[in-house]
């Protein structure tokens, strides 16, 4: 089951999740995680390798339409993350590798916890497992949570555990370090032992530009350091917050049709310019306080006229509209703008923008 949270048109942000576990393992920062992004969680259907775990990942960007996402995997997650962005590099944004290894030998150690799940069942193994999750303290001090994570590690399917068991004794990501150009960042838990921070580091060392970082948890870190966790990927993916707001701004500019139809016209080609210009022009810059929109319409005409930028100008006009402007203060701006751009670039302007305003019914035109 796919399960989403936060606005629609908010860049994506897919979570994956720990081999025993689901995606419930990321409820403590969804919260915060979708007042900015559109949070996508899954719970994986297993596989007998970290490709075929990768691959269903695509299948489900594939379900939903998206081309390209940021994403979030501890564990498990993070290693099908790494074969993500080192394979299909134009499907991932930016990359948050959390309490996860590139390489975890033996591997005769998986293969009998696959065994033994399989002889035993799930239950044969939760005490060594809850004694990784989380630190003795926290074990200590809320059982009841310690009965929470215990009833969604037993209503894990025991099957897709053993062939996760068995993709990572088979994985070694460890070459493919290099190929990531995803911006990442690595999160170890100070206090797990399940991967201890020399494979975050090791992660890190691998992928050119990565930051590393280690909180106090244990492997679980999402559970344990929530606060933390959701803190370092704000700021990690912190474009998100610009992306959320430019889109808001973008619509309320230029009309949810325009911003419908631009998004849908979005290849995997030119999803990162949409991306860009939504961050940087209508998120970055038109959502600043420091001018009205109705004054930002102005100086965006009067720039587009002398520039000559035809292809923008009637998109603008009708923006302008949107933010106030009647259709005779538009005549006076381009006509100002005509004694420092020239008369050429204005007369070609105010022919287009007499066009625009006679579609849009505000003008005899």
């Amino acid at each position: 089951m796919i399960r989403t949270d936060g606005p629609a048109e908010a860049p994506a942000l897919v979570l994956l999740n720990s081999i025993g576990s689901t995606g419930e393992m990321w409820d403590p920062c969804v919260g915060a995680l979708a007042e900015s992004f559109r949070v996508i969680r899954f719970d994986t259907r297993g596989g007998a390798s970290i490709e075929e775990l990768g691959l269903e990942v695509v299948g489900v960007l594939d379900e939903l339409g998206l081309d390209r996402v940021h994403l979030a995997g501890l564990s498990l997650g993070g290693m099908v993350g790494m074969w993500l962005a080192a394979h299909h590099p134009a499907r991932i944004g930016r990359l948050a590798l959390l309490c996860t290894s590139a390489w975890l030998p033996p591997a005769e150690y998986w293969l009998e916890r696959a065994a033994t799940v399989e002889r035993e069942g799930l239950q044969a193994i939760w005490p060594r497992v809850s004694s990784v999750w989380i630190t003795p303290d926290l074990t200590a001090a809320d059982p009841g949570l310690v009965a929470k994570l215990e009833q969604m590690f037993l209503g894990v399917s025991a099957p897709a555990y053993e062939e996760s068991c068995r993709a990572i004794a088979g994985m070694d990501l460890r070459a493919s370090l290099a190929r990531i150009s995803s911006p990442t960042i690595v999160v170890s838990g100070i206090r797990d032992p399940a991967t201890p921070p020399e494979h975050g580091q090791a992660i890190a060392a691998g992928i050119a530009g990565a930051r590393f970082e280690v909180v106090d948890a244990a492997h679980l870190a999402t559970v344990e350091q929530p606060g933390r966790i959701v803190q370092l990927l704000l700021e990690h993916f912190g474009a998100g917050a610009t992306l959320s707001a430019g889109f808001r701004t973008r619509r309320a500019v230029l009309g949810d049709a325009h911003v419908d139809r631009a998004v849908a016209a979005s290849t995997e080609f030119s999803a990162p310019f949409q991306d860009f210009i939504t961050r940087s022009a209508w998120g970055d810059v038109w959502s600043r306080p420091g001018l009205s929109r109705r004054d930002r319409s102005i100086a965006t005409l009067s720039a587009l006229v002398t520039l000559g930028a035809e292809h923008e100008l009637a998109m603008h006009v009708r923006a302008a509209v949107r933010n106030g402007l009647t259709p005779d203060e538009i005549g006076e701006i381009l006509l100002h703008t005509a004694l420092y751009a020239g008369l050429p670039r204005a007369n070609r302007a105010i022919t287009l923008a007499q066009q625009a305003l006679a579609d849009g019914g505000l003008t005899e035109g």
